[in-house]
């Protein structure tokens, strides 16, 4: 589902019939969107054992303070690089949105939860996230794997599935594109090497499913 103020793909990942993680969720009162992500989990009677963020800027957080309300219990993982956009008067994410002219947005956003675990490179989500919220799922997250690929932030990540062929991009792999290195900790050569990373390390034919625009599309189709 698209929400948020720039339209992020936010995923609900379905574990088993009871239990999904959720990406990059955006739904906020800013832009009257506050309950997509939570109608959707209800009227597939999931509940979210985790929120999982492919990177900290604004357009792809903003719905974690809702989210975490509706799932106390819920688990809140990023990179420990982008763990600066959480928490409470981010001075990180004052900085992206001044930096955009988007400063008016810094109130959806200034109060944010804090991360309650951190993803790590090449681990699984089983093993990155919280284990009291993943027990009943745990066998589930150990098919996917955090990819660092730093470039747009310092904290992206990528999570793949080899299994399943399955590759949540986030900002780093648009379709026919990447993302953009010009904003507070962006870096184009990084992004680059990245790239490059996920050529090399993911299956041909395998689909992703970025942060914004076209999703499902395969990779090879991108090279």
């Amino acid at each position: 589902m698209h929400t948020g103020p720039l339209g992020v793909n936010t995923l609900v990942v379905a574990l088993n019939e009871r239990y999904a993680f959720v990406v990059d969720p955006a739904a906020c009162d800013f832009c009257g969107d506050t309950h997509a992500v939570t109608r959707v989990l209800s009227s597939l009677g999931l509940d979210c054992v985790a929120c999982v963020l492919t990177h900290g800027h604004f357009d792809h957080v903003a719905g974690l303070s809702h989210l975490k309300k509706c799932f106390a219990n819920m688990c809140i993982a990023i990179h420990e690089n982008d763990s600066m956009y959480l928490g409470q008067d981010s001075s990180a994410q004052k900085q992206s949105l001044t930096y955009i002219g988007f400063a008016d947005f810094y109130e959806a956003v200034k109060d944010l939860p804090a991360a309650d675990c951190y993803l790590k490179a090449d681990k699984t989500l089983s093993d990155c996230l919280s284990k009291e919220c993943i027990a009943p799922v745990k066998n589930e997250l150990a098919k996917w794997t955090v990819l660092h690929t730093p470039g747009h932030t310092q904290g992206s990540v990528c999570l793949y599935n080899k299994a399943d062929r399955l590759l949540i991009s986030g900002d780093t792999v648009f379709y026919g594109s990447w993302g953009r290195t010009d904003l507070p900790g962006g870096n184009e050569a990084q992004i680059q090497k990245s790239l490059r990373r996920i050529y090399h390390d993911v299956e041909s034919e395998t689909r992703v499913y970025p942060g914004h625009d076209e999703c499902g599309f395969v990779l090879a189709q991108n090279v």
